[in-house]
């Protein structure tokens, strides 16, 4: 059987014919005759196309399909020191239900974050499926109040308290002025550490007073004004004439004009020095 196209129907050149007697030879400006095959050009372009849409999406299923597929692991990176990684691990695989690309990350990483250890996390898709977590723990610089904890950021996050916390400084306050209460004991710290006191804690009251607590037991009522003059001249009557006693001292209030007074934990009197 012979199958003939259209378009290969025409000769390579057109042959001229003479012209009739009596009959004008046609002008170079008339236009020329369309061509007999112009409908079947767009309807290649189309099926092309067709063909073209029609693998790009069979393979575009296939690629879909590889990729997302059931979570077979869950990669928890980062260094921790309170946190359990395993935990983690463990408590995101039961809420993981649904393959991999259809996973909501936002949630999962809000799961994570709940945990007062976490300062923050990431979440992200890895091939062959698994998730990975990173992890950035919170580091505490200090206690705040009785029940909660300070990063380096000023920033109270409330873990169950350990007895190793102990040993950090106290400080309290209004909870919006966590920053100033920490900018304050680290610009105390060198003053005091300089005649060989060590700060345990600093509380400023809902009125701006400022109280300090010294490693040795000494609770130092500061007051909010003239601050640092007060403890200057606190810091050298201490040398001169308390140091030696301050196992028996209970309080120290500096908030006079030209002394100090002294609560003796014995006796539970007072007296005037300087």
């Amino acid at each position: 059987m012979l199958m003939t196209l259209p378009w290969r129907n025409r000769t390579s050149e057109p042959v001229e014919t003479e012209p009739k007697r009596g009959a004008a030879r046609a002008s170079g400006s008339e236009a020329r005759e369309p061509d007999a095959d112009w409908y079947w050009r767009p309807l290649v372009l189309i099926t092309l196309l067709v063909v073209f849409a029609g693998i790009a999406s069979s393979a575009g299923r296939d690629l879909w399909r590889w990729l997302d597929r059931p979570v077979a692991e869950i990669q928890i990176a980062g260094a921790v020191r309170h946190l359990d990684k395993q935990a983690i691990a463990q408590a995101l695989a039961a809420n993981v239900d649904s393959t991999l690309l259809e996973l909501d990350l936002k949630r999962l990483r809000d799961q994570v974050i709940s945990d007062p250890w976490v300062h923050d996390a990431g979440i992200s898709r890895q091939w062959p499926p698994a998730l990975r977590v990173d992890v950035v723990e919170e580091v505490p610089v200090a206690r705040w109040g009785d029940k909660g904890l300070l990063n380096h950021q000023g920033d109270i996050f409330w873990p169950e308290l350990k007895p190793e916390y102990a040993s950090l400084p106290k400080l309290s306050g209004p909870a919006h002025e966590t920053v100033k209460i920490m900018e304050q004991f680290h610009d105390l710290t060198p003053m005091f550490a300089a005649n060989g006191l060590k700060l345990a804690g600093l509380t400023l009251e809902p009125r701006g007073a400022w109280t300090i607590d010294l490693s040795n037991g000494i609770r130092v009522v500061a007051g909010r004004d003239r601050l640092i003059p007060r403890l200057k001249r606190f810091l050298t009557v201490y040398q001169l004439r308390l140091s030696e006693r301050a196992a028996e001292i209970e309080q120290i209030d500096i908030r006079y004009t030209n002394g100090i007074a002294v609560k003796w934990r014995a006796e539970e009197t007072s007296e005037n020095a300087g």
